[in-house]
């Protein structure tokens, strides 16, 4: 059966700032293996979730993992794609869908941030002091 993955993202006014998930979905197709990969967003840039889903079945997915590429379950996660799959099932009512969980809290993404923060502190010449250890 052919499994597809569609990664939602919130979407920007900013077309440079949408390109992320577009180089995100490159690295996942690489990483998984999977051949159907695409990019939507919820507001405000193009293609959206409709959109998105439209491209995994015409390359032939007869079941889509959708993918909330956000940190947190807020409004979006909770209801907004939920009501996209409601859509997209009476569009496609064979359609096998699944919506993935979001980031959330995961030692891996505050190994990142504490990269992103080493790296803006190096560009500043800044340093935090290490705690001492009390004597």
């Amino acid at each position: 059966m052919n499994t597809a993955i569609l990664l939602m993202g919130h979407g920007s006014r900013i077309p440079e700032a949408n390109d992320a998930l577009h180089a995100i979905a490159e690295m996942v197709k690489a990483q998984t293996g999977c051949p159907i990969v695409e990019v939507s967003f919820r507001e405000q840039h193009s293609p959206n979730i409709q959109r998105g889903i439209d491209a995994c079945v015409e390359q032939g997915a007869k079941r889509i993992l959708l993918y909330p590429y956000f940190l947190f379950a807020g409004a979006h996660v909770l209801e907004d794609l939920p009501a996209e799959m409601e859509e997209a099932t009476r569009r496609y009512p064979g359609l096998e869908m699944v919506l993935g969980k979001p980031l959330g809290v995961h030692r891996k993404l505050a190994e990142i941030v504490c990269e992103r923060i080493s790296d803006s502190l190096g560009e500043v010449g800044w340093e935090c002091e290490a705690k001492r250890a009390a004597s």
